[in-house]
């Protein structure tokens, strides 16, 4: 293995740790978008209505 070669092996693993840094930052910024949409889609939802209050008190364990 000559020097030169070692010169430009340094070169492309930079570029490739920088690519790899650029990417990382993307898919962040990406998930962080889509965390904000979900918010403020779960937010647009109307509140669920109540039920009786003579619902949900019993259960039925007969099968």
């Amino acid at each position: 293995m000559d020097v030169s070669s070692i010169g430009s092996l340094s070169s492309a693993l930079a570029q490739a740790k920088t690519g790899d840094a650029v990417s990382i930052l993307v898919l962040k910024k990406a998930m962080d978008i889509q965390a904000q949409s979900a918010l403020q889609l779960l937010e647009g939802l109307p509140l669920p209505a109540g039920n009786p209050s003579h619902l949900g008190n019993t259960v039925d364990i007969k099968a």
